[in-house]
């Protein structure tokens, strides 16, 4: 049986992005006996997330030229409320946390470039020496928790915890661009999480409101991928703006 038409089946069920008939065609011809079908669909997933939407005209396109893509209209702050009328594929650009100040920002990217994005309990034990040290004792048992637990809840707030939110821009396959805000939370979203270049389905029924996606976990699906160029250049740029912006919001 004809590999192409099974592995676009394979590919479509995992609600990947549709692959251009001569990307398929590339994979499944010049080698024999060809690789087997679940080879062939973890090499046609990497392609297809690591690639660029927008790079869909060319004769080496990985990704199908009649790929769906945003209306037309999507941007318009005029539009009160609409729904899409058809999935639609599309990759992260940009994405920030609402729920952090601008320096709070700062200090999560500097501290998931040491890798240093969230910090384990810390257990400390003292034994007192005298009877009169276990006040002392006491009350400084007491502060380790109480900034344990204030460390804990910032970390849950920078990696994206049950109140976060997230605004992130997309971009469709034809380049089209649109601001996107979780209406409900939606787990795999974060920094340190989402990448640049990375795929999304937008399914049928979205709400799109005046310009901007709603996002919720049942109207968008990630994909995971990254483009590694983009997400270096966003991670250094973004770094930047933060530091040049964030004067006000130092803590003093």
């Amino acid at each position: 049986m004809d590999l192409v038409p099974q592995l676009r089946r394979a590919i479509l069920a995992q609600s990947l992005p549709s692959p251009s008939q001569s990307f398929l065609t590339a994979l499944t011809t010049g080698r024999s006996p060809p690789p087997p079908l679940p080879s062939l669909l973890a090499t046609a997933k990497a392609r297809l997330l690591a690639s660029d939407l927008t790079d869909a005209g060319g004769g080496g396109a990985i990704v199908d030229p009649l790929v769906p893509a945003l209306p037309a209209n999507v941007d318009s702050a005029s539009v009160k409320e609409a729904k899409l009328a058809q999935n639609v594929h599309v990759q992260v650009l940009d994405i920030e946390n609402l729920s952090l100040s601008r320096w709070e920002q700062v200090e999560e990217l500097e501290a998931i470039e040491r890798g240093e994005r969230t910090r384990g309990r810390q257990v400390i034990r003292v034994t007192a020496s005298e009877d009169g040290d276990a006040e002392a004792l006491s009350a400084s048992t007491g502060q380790t928790q109480q900034a344990s637990r204030a460390g804990a809840a910032a970390a849950a707030a920078s990696s994206g915890g049950a109140n976060s939110v997230h605004r992130l821009v997309l971009q469709d396959k034809q380049g089209k661009r649109v601001f996107a805000v979780e209406l409900k939370r939606i787990n795999g979203i974060g920094i340190g999480k989402t990448h640049i270049g990375e795929k999304m389905l937008l399914r049928t029924g979205t709400v799109v409101a005046r310009g901007t996606v709603l996002l919720t976990p049942e109207t968008c699906t990630l994909l995971g991928g990254k483009i590694d160029a983009w997400h270096e250049v966003w991670k250094q740029g973004r770094l930047a703006r933060l530091k040049e912006s964030a004067g006000a919001d130092r803590p003093r």
